[in-house]
C-alpha cells in the first residue's frame, strides 16, 4: 500500500493583531502620561539678618577623665592633659558663667592626681558647685 505523503505546510503565524495591540498600549500610555502634571510651589525663604550664630551655654559641665589621662569637656577631648588647657576649654564653654554646676567623671583606673588636677582648675576659675560623680556597686 502506498501512501500519498503530503509535504507538510509551516503554519502561518499573524502578528497583525499583537501589532495592533501593542501599537494601541503605546499610544494609550503616550495620551495619560501627558495629562500627569507635577504641581510646583513656588517659596521664598526668610533670609537671616545677621550671619553670626549665636550659641547658647549649657546647662552644666561635665568633664570626664579616661584610664590614660584624657579629658573631656562636654563630651569633646582635649588635645592634651595640661591645666592651661583645661582651662581654656572650661572658660569657652561656661562664657564666663562660674556659677554653672559643674560635675568630674573619673575612669576607676585613673590616676587621682588628674582628678584632683581638674577640680584645682575648676576652683581657681570660681567654680563652686563642683560634685564627683560615682559608680555604685551592686550589692549581692
Amino acid at each position: 500500500m502506498r501512501l500519498n505523503l503530503r509535504p507538510r505546510t509551516q503554519p502561518e503565524v499573524n502578528l497583525t493583531s499583537l501589532i495592533d495591540v501593542v501599537l494601541l498600549l503605546l499610544i494609550f500610555f503616550m495620551v495619560s502620561t501627558s495629562f500627569v502634571k507635577q504641581s510646583q510651589i513656588a517659596i521664598r525663604l526668610p533670609e537671616a539678618d545677621s550671619a553670626s550664630v549665636v550659641e547658647e551655654p549649657p546647662e552644666r559641665i561635665d568633664i570626664m577623665i579616661t584610664e590614660t589621662g584624657v579629658y573631656l569637656v562636654n563630651n569633646r577631648e582635649l588635645i592634651n592633659n595640661r591645666p592651661e588647657t583645661i582651662r581654656n576649654a572650661l572658660q569657652k564653654v561656661s562664657a564666663g558663667d562660674n556659677s554653672l554646676p559643674l560635675t568630674i567623671s573619673a575612669d576607676a583606673n585613673a590616676k587621682h592626681q588628674h582628678v584632683v588636677t581638674a577640680m584645682d582648675v575648676a576652683g581657681r576659675l570660681g567654680f563652686t558647685q563642683i560634685s564627683i560623680a560615682t559608680v555604685n556597686d551592686p550589692v549581692e
